[in-house]
């Protein structure tokens, strides 16, 4: 057999193409990230249990957060509920970072320049530090939203305003516990973080062309969200100034059904999506029968007369 001219490898031990093949870990996680979502969505909504049972307040005149109210009667059910909801978003954000979706966010078309999962997609795959960008901004926001909630279910509201005349006139004059103005701190950064993160990771799929259903349906959900947010937040300015409540309870749950509703459709993306190409694992680089006839090329011209 003819020695490897000068700057040809020799025919035996060019490598093959990355395999295709997914690591059982890629899967596990993105498994594990999807279920995780999809509980938090389910208890995210809980609160619909009071179609069915007697909490004593007007659905679409309280505060979502009166149903975990320490002198409400299921307050302790929501309150659990709640606090459900925020540790699994948190986990599910913190494995998919752990799981190297923010490092290894890659572009479609080009091979992964190191191993790594990608939740963010399926295909073969390169560095893409834009993607990198909006895959970590999205996430870490979603565990924001978990940590916060997670938070605000321990800080619940000591009574209920909207139903109370005599909590709300204690909660305007200063009288009521500390933990009313730390549990809306911490509702704050959680709605907070969960717009950060719709907004994030559905620019991250419509910009990468990853998760057709956060393609599809993010951009109607921010959409929504935002109207709602307004709609919530004018409410609760109006109700502090003593203008009436403006319908806030049916802002509020209409608000929290977006981010349950998004939560899902971005549970579905990731379960769907699939992994990218790994680096060639090391039997690859053995010899095969097509691995030899790439640089047979080079050799037969070097040999042929000037």
């Amino acid at each position: 057999m003819p020695s490897p001219q000068p700057g040809h490898p020799h025919p035996r031990t060019c490598p093959r193409p990355p395999s295709r093949r997914r690591r059982p870990s890629d899967r596990r996680a993105r498994t594990a990230v999807a279920a995780l979502l999809l509980l938090s969505a389910v208890a995210y909504t809980a609160w619909v249990l009071e179609v069915v049972l007697s909490t004593g307040l007007d659905p679409v005149q309280a505060y979502l957060s009166e149903l975990a109210a320490e002198d409400q009667p299921l307050g302790g059910l929501f309150r659990a509920t709640d606090l459900a909801a925020g540790l699994c978003v948190l986990a599910a954000a913190v494995t998919a970072l752990a799981t190297g979706q923010a490092r290894n966010a890659v572009t479609p078309g080009r091979r992964a320049s190191a191993p790594g999962q990608d939740l963010a997609g399926p295909g073969r795959h390169s560095a893409d530090p834009g993607r990198n960008r909006w895959a970590l901004v999205g996430w870490s926001a979603l565990a924001l939203f978990g940590a916060a909630t997670a938070a605000d279910s321990r800080l619940p509201l000591s009574c209920a305003p909207t139903s109370d005349e005599m909590c709300a006139a204690r909660e305007t004059a200063g009288l009521v516990p500390a933990t009313h103005t730390a549990h809306a701190v911490t509702s704050s950064l959680a709605m907070l973080g969960a717009l950060t993160g719709l907004v994030a990771l559905t620019v991250l799929a419509r910009r990468h062309h990853r998760w057709p259903a956060v393609r599809r349906f993010g951009p109607w959900l921010l959409g929504a969200e935002l109207l709602a947010t307004g709609w919530s937040l004018g409410a609760i300015a109006a109700f502090q100034a003593g203008r009436g409540t403006w319908a806030l309870g049916a802002g509020q749950r209409l608000q929290v059904l977006l981010v349950a509703l998004w939560l899902a459709v971005l549970a579905v993306a990731v379960a769907r999506s699939s992994a990218p190409q790994a680096l060639p694992a090391p039997e690859d680089a053995q010899d095969t029968p097509g691995a030899q006839a790439g640089p047979a090329a080079p050799e037969a011209a070097d040999r042929r007369p000037a």
